[in-house]
């Protein structure tokens, strides 16, 4: 009986020891949120992280480091020797890149943070028209951790379609797949807040273009179907005067269809139905009239249609397939034929068009 005391009490004390060799105390340890990298003419790496502080009394709710590098792990352990806190990982949640990085390149930096097993796929890809660093680093009044901030803002616009939602394991994911180029949200320093810039589009893993803001919701029609979104539109009207109409709620559906000629040209056509609900409108028509209504949804048709072809036409100037065409083009024929195939020169000169139908589900609860 007494042995078997003994032996209980030995397994009880090394649990014991065992566990507090693995002790993290929260005020000890800094729990990376954000980290922004940027490329310096010379050529080597400013690389920033956020960092909130557990200490409630605090008069700034977060701490932020920066050093120069060659890599990213360098800079960790530089940055580790200005704190003392044990900097982790787990816990982050966005990355930005300056746009001088982003032309460069990002895969060699996105494929260290994909190593690591300690971060997230899921960890959001960011670029910051500008300096990351400076915008990381700069406090709004009403934002008091900026990171978080960012996070949050790219969330809501994801969930209202004005960007797409960009994490490591989605922008590995298109970079090598050969029939799709990886996209990514911009943002940008506005002063007194952070404001959503657009969309980047990357030829392999290096900026080439971006969509203006007021078209990234034609580039989710384009791209994918959704459940919610909103457009305000401008029509060309009678004698000069303008339409606006403000579409919401909408549901969209997209389907492509890939054609092949006897010449070997190939077409491509993007057809999209879409349905929504006019909150806004300012025209001559009257919305309870059915051909009224008609009309304005064969106008508000024809100019998203116009809209889609545009943004098209300069991702094929471009040189970027951020839409995925040569998935739905390599998915039409062999695996053979699409090998011998140079989808990278054949790209530009691919006849698309886009068909965007719309049909308006009401029009408010006034009559």
């Amino acid at each position: 009986m007494g042995n078997r005391f003994a032996v209980c009490l030995s397994l009880l004390t090394m649990a014991a020891l065992s566990g507090c060799g693995d002790q993290r105390i929260l005020e000890k340890v800094g729990f990376t949120q954000t980290t922004s990298y940027d490329l310096l003419p010379d050529g080597r790496l400013k690389i920033a992280v956020a960092i909130p502080k557990a200490d409630p009394e605090a008069e700034l709710s977060r701490q932020l480091l920066t050093t120069t590098a060659l890599s990213s792990k360098e800079a960790r352990i530089n940055l580790s020797r200005q704190t003392n806190l044990i900097l982790v990982s787990g816990q982050m949640r966005n990355t930005l890149y300056g746009l001088s990085l982003a032309k460069s390149g990002l895969w060699n930096h996105i494929d260290t943070l994909m190593r690591d097993p300690s971060i997230s796929p899921q960890v959001k890809v960011t670029v910051v028209n500008g300096d990351a660093e400076s915008l990381l680093k700069k406090n709004y009044e009403q934002h008091p951790r900026t990171g978080k901030y960012i996070d949050r803002l790219l969330e809501k616009e994801a969930q209202e379609q004005a960007v797409p939602k960009v994490t490591l394991y989605e922008f590995a994911r298109n970079y090598f797949d050969d029939g799709v180029d990886p996209v990514a949200p911009i943002v940008k320093d506005d002063g007194d807040s952070v404001i959503v810039d657009g969309i980047a589009l990357f030829r392999d893993d290096k900026y080439a273009g971006r969509i203006e803001p007021g078209d990234s919701i034609i580039f989710a029609l384009l791209e994918r179907d959704f459940k919610k979104g909103e457009i305000s539109i401008e029509l060309a009207g009678e004698e000069g005067k303008k339409e606006i109409v403000m579409f919401s709620s909408l549901i969209s559906s997209r389907k492509v269809e890939v054609g092949h000629g006897d010449a070997g040209t190939r077409t491509v056509n993007i057809n999209v139905d879409v349905k929504g609900s006019i909150l806004e409108y300012i025209g001559r028509l009257k919305l309870s009239d059915d051909a009224n209504r008609h009309e304005l949804e064969r106008k508000i048709s024809e100019h998203l249609s116009s809209r889609g072809n545009q943004l098209v036409g300069m991702m094929q100037e471009k040189g970027t397939d951020s839409l995925g065409i040569g998935m739905y083009v390599r998915n039409s024929m062999s695996y053979a034929a699409w090998k011998k195939l140079n989808w990278r020169e054949e790209f530009p000169d691919v006849q698309v068009k886009c068909n965007i139908h719309v049909k308006i589900k009401d029009y408010g609860k006034f009559r």
